[in-house]
């Protein structure tokens, strides 16, 4: 069976499906990506389901060593990636042989990278998923980050890629297989222009308890940058800026928690819940960040200054389903290239 060898972790490697569905009500965090756009997109392009587990990176990434030739693809944050010393291109497949060495290093833009393999990597799951609980310690491998020496096992795909083309194109350090110039890979909507994720207004629809805030905290957050602080991770991105502050005590009963809600806990400073957030919480919830811009909270660094925007659910809504679009051009275009 093909396997990862980890010659050097980076700062946190774990394994990430589309997260552990259906146990939040026995307090199980649903985990999975950060960046749902860069898992699925990575997923896509190398012929997986959607719900592969991947390998999410954060901030610096590996050294790994594949035991067969591997279709892999690097999606997400921008890396300096080579292959056996090649510079490798993002956001398309690559087939790399046995052996090459895969060196995800210096961060350049964005937070969160997602390297994808054909066939997905294949731990057993817990409870359905192979997502990494960390806090919990199971799930992914060994329920914890990739350390050196690892052996992650690697699935094997449904079908073979066919021999002959990619034997007549593959190079030692990797080849590309699907790219940008097959099918577009830029996600819909406001990321398409030239302007810096740090830089793009954060989409948000009312929460509701929105009425429950004084007009001077409405406007607060929708005109005054929020700056992304250290203590953000997988849980939540905790943000500073001016406070946002209730027009009365409000008293609440703990709830279920969403991905991308705007929790405003007593000291005004908001915090939105990302992949690895408690199954309850009971703060008051001024908005929720709209399901197509997430990705972009995701590849948020710390000191970032974030800009908010309101808009209609409707709206959310259609920007939600230009991204299932996108993916479905590209996962048709990815399956042109690599049927058999």
């Amino acid at each position: 069976m093909n396997a990862m060898i980890v010659e050097r972790p980076g700062m946190l490697s774990t394994l990430q499906d589309s997260g552990r569905l259906g146990h939040q009500q026995y307090g199980v965090s649903v985990n999975g990506p950060m960046d749902e756009w860069s898992h699925r997109l990575a997923n896509a392009l190398v012929g997986n389901d959607e719900d592969a587990a991947v390998l999410e990176c954060t901030l610096t990434g590996p050294r790994v060593v594949f035991a067969e030739n591997t279709l892999v693809a690097l999606c997400g944050a921008r890396m300096r990636i080579t292959a056996n010393g090649q510079p490798l291109p993002q956001d398309r497949a690559v087939l790399l042989r046995r052996g090459t060495v895969l060196d995800v290093g210096e961060r350049l833009e964005g937070a969160r990278l997602y390297l994808a393999v054909r066939g997905g990597f294949a731990p057993a799951p817990v409870l359905g998923s192979r997502s990494t609980n960390i806090r919990a310690g199971f799930g992914g491998y060994q329920g914890r980050a990739l350390k050196r020496g690892d052996r992650v096992p690697v699935g094997r795909p449904p079908r073979e890629l066919p021999i002959l083309p990619i034997e007549k194109l593959m190079v030692q350090s990797g080849m590309p297989v699907v790219h940008a110039d097959t099918v577009d890979v830029t996600p819909p909507g406001p990321r398409e222009s030239d302007a810096s994720h740090a830089s793009q207004p954060i989409r948000f629809v009312r929460g509701p308890h929105w009425p429950a805030f004084a007009p001077a905290a409405h406007e607060q957050l929708t005109s005054l940058p929020y700056t992304v602080t250290q203590q953000s991770d997988r849980m939540g991105a905790r943000l500073r800026g001016e406070a946002l502050k209730l027009s009365a005590p409000l008293e609440l009963v703990s709830e279920a928690t969403a991905f991308g809600t705007i929790q405003v806990p007593p000291d005004g400073q908001p915090i939105v819940l990302m992949a690895d957030r408690q199954s309850a919480g009971g703060y008051p919830k001024i908005a929720y960040v709209a399901s197509a811009d997430l990705p972009l909270l995701a590849q948020a660094m710390p000191g970032d200054a974030l800009q908010f925007t309101g808009i209609e659910q409707a709206d959310a809504e259609l920007a939600w389903r230009g991204v299932e679009d996108r993916l479905h051009e590209i996962r048709q275009a990815a399956a042109r290239v690599l049927r058999p």
